[in-house]
């Protein structure tokens, strides 16, 4: 009897057991000496993307044809004297081009926010002076999955996210998820790629996957543990110290 105690004890030990090199991230952080300059990042503008661009200038009639005209959806007419306050959106199509007032068709795709600011400034420049243009990505999200506590897709206010800021507006990861083995989809061009990011080493920091881009999927696969309780069941570490329990105070009874 003393010895069912002392192997079910130590098979429950056994099953709780964790190694520190499994859980904790950030590890020999300390390693990294000084300051680390932080990676320069900015997203690029894919094909289905929406687009907000707003053009004003000191001259706000000057800016009107280069805004969409846009309908007043509780009086359902044409709104015509306050389309630089009303949302305007630019779908980018498959071939990462939008069309633009006055403009016409312009490539968007593949440049930056900087880059397309820069290009439209100077296309609007030929017509208006000092023309002033506010752009921003509406539909930035990015999808977690896996070993997450609330895993779902994220709508990102910002165009700039990383990806333990992913991780925590889904609540951090499970107990469970591999941490050395974070996996991120990402599709450029329209070529997916699948990458892999172990956050548990402090260089990590430094990855070209440290900051999201929209659309990003991640995927945090389960550990040994949650793989091998899905065969035999979630509760066998609960059934197993229920059982050690009962064959404890069966020999405190019977001894």
């Amino acid at each position: 009897m003393i010895k069912t105690v002392s192997f079910l004890s130590f098979l429950l030990l056994f099953l709780s057991c964790a190694s520190k090199k499994d859980v904790v991230y950030y590890q020999n952080i300390d390693s990294l000496q000084g300051m680390q300059k932080s990676i320069s990042y900015e997203v690029k503008i894919q094909p289905d993307d929406l687009l907000m661009i707003i053009v004003s200038a000191d001259d706000p009639e000057a800016a009107l044809p280069f805004n969409l005209k846009t309908y007043n959806a509780s009086s359902n007419k044409l709104d015509l004297t306050r389309g630089q306050e009303t949302v305007q959106l630019y779908l980018v199509d498959q071939d990462g081009s939008i069309e633009f007032p006055v403009l016409g068709k312009i490539k968007v795709g593949g440049l930056t926010r900087t880059e397309v600011l820069q290009l439209l400034k100077n296309k609007i420049g030929n017509y208006i002076k000092n023309p002033i243009i506010n752009l921003r990505i509406t539909n930035f999200k990015i999808s977690l999955q896996g070993e997450v506590n609330l895993p779902g897709t994220y709508s990102v206010t910002s165009e700039r996210i990383t990806l333990i800021e992913a991780l925590s507006m889904a609540k951090d990861l499970t107990i469970y998820g591999k941490r050395d083995n974070v996996l991120i989809i990402r599709e450029i061009n329209g070529m997916k790629s699948c990458n892999r990011v172990d956050i548990t080493k402090s260089d990590f920091i430094n990855s070209p996957f440290y900051y999201l881009a929209q659309n990003d999927v991640v995927y945090v696969e389960p550990n040994k543990t949650r793989v091998n309780s899905s065969a035999v069941g979630p509760n066998t570490s609960v059934i197993i110290s229920a059982i050690s329990i009962l064959v404890s105070l069966s020999v405190l009874i019977f001894k």
